[in-house]
């Protein structure tokens, strides 16, 4: 029965035993295996994050105009699109003197011409620059602040002047009862001008009924012509004639309106003179005139 007693109690002192063996057993093992595990959890925590920071980052659309050419006096619409903003913020930077213009939604300068145009849930914040002056010339900056940095986008606006000339050399000649044509030319305007006026020294007369006779006629385009008829010229009609077109440098041109006759041929060549012509231009103007004075007379002479 001795034999029976001891087995008893040691069956009993093994299941008292084995289980915390077990733990100790397993919790070694754990040690042991501890820093691998750590390592692979580690591994697998910092690369879904930064995936998650990379999905998460924002982002330029490469798509984005970077080059806008304005017409002096138009409005300037400068974008800049965002993905991914989230919370952050975007600023429009004036480059030459680093000014802030705008941040989210708020102006930072006194000038009215700016502001920013933005709907919401959209990627799009737009500098918008009314009647753009010469000064506006340059590059802007769409910057927005992320935790490396800053990212920006860079947008260039030129800003183009048209110009205006009137075909001729300065001035122009006519004879009394003759026909005054003059063309003026537009160039260099990204669209059309919306008006072109013409003064006589400084009366608009486009539409000038008093005199009669007046005529404008205007082809818009990449060159835009416009040409001026005055029919019946008097001397009256002499003077300077301007073009003036829309955010354009006006142009002008000196008319003379001439009976030609004796009297006025002193007149003429010193119009001539004026002009900068040759002496030998100078010596057949004069030879013909005279030619033309005396033909008359050698005509009737031969009667």
């Amino acid at each position: 029965m001795k034999p029976r007693v001891s087995g008893r109690r040691a069956a009993a002192l093994l299941l008292i035993l084995f289980p915390p063996v077990l733990c100790a057993m397993a919790l070694e093992k754990g040690r042991r295996e501890a820093p691998h595990r750590q390592s692979e959890w580690q591994n697998l925590w910092y690369s879904n994050f930064e995936e998650f920071q990379r999905m998460n980052e924002p982002t330029f659309d490469n798509n984005t105009i970077s080059n806008v050419t304005v017409q002096l006096g138009g409005s300037a619409f400068l974008h800049c699109r965002v993905r991914n903003l989230g919370e952050r913020t975007i600023s429009w930077v004036r480059r030459r003197d680093w000014h802030i213009l705008t941040s989210g939604m708020f102006t930072y300068t006194n000038d009215e011409r700016f502001q920013v145009l933005h709907a919401e849930g959209s990627d799009d914040w737009t500098l918008q620059i009314k009647y753009v002056q010469k000064r506006d010339n340059g590059t802007y900056e769409c910057q927005v602040s992320t935790g490396t940095g800053i990212m920006s986008h860079f947008v260039n606006l030129h800003i183009v002047v048209p110009e205006a000339f009137i075909l001729g050399n300065g001035e122009h000649h006519v004879d009394i009862g003759s026909t005054i044509s003059l063309v003026c030319i537009i160039e260099k305007s990204p669209s059309p001008p919306q008006y072109v006026f013409w003064y006589h020294n400084d009366r608009m007369i486009n539409y000038d009924t008093a005199r009669g006779g007046i005529s404008v006629e205007t082809e818009p385009g990449p060159k835009t012509h416009s040409r001026l008829i005055i029919r019946d010229a008097h001397d009256t009609d002499s003077g300077n004639y301007t073009c003036s077109a829309s955010n354009t440098e006006p142009a002008s041109i000196y008319v003379f309106v001439s009976e030609v006759s004796g009297d006025k041929l002193p007149a003429l060549l010193r119009r001539k003179t004026n002009s900068g012509a040759s002496t030998a231009d100078l010596a057949m103007t004069a030879l013909s005139l005279m030619w033309l004075l005396s033909f008359p007379s050698l005509a009737l002479a031969a009667r």
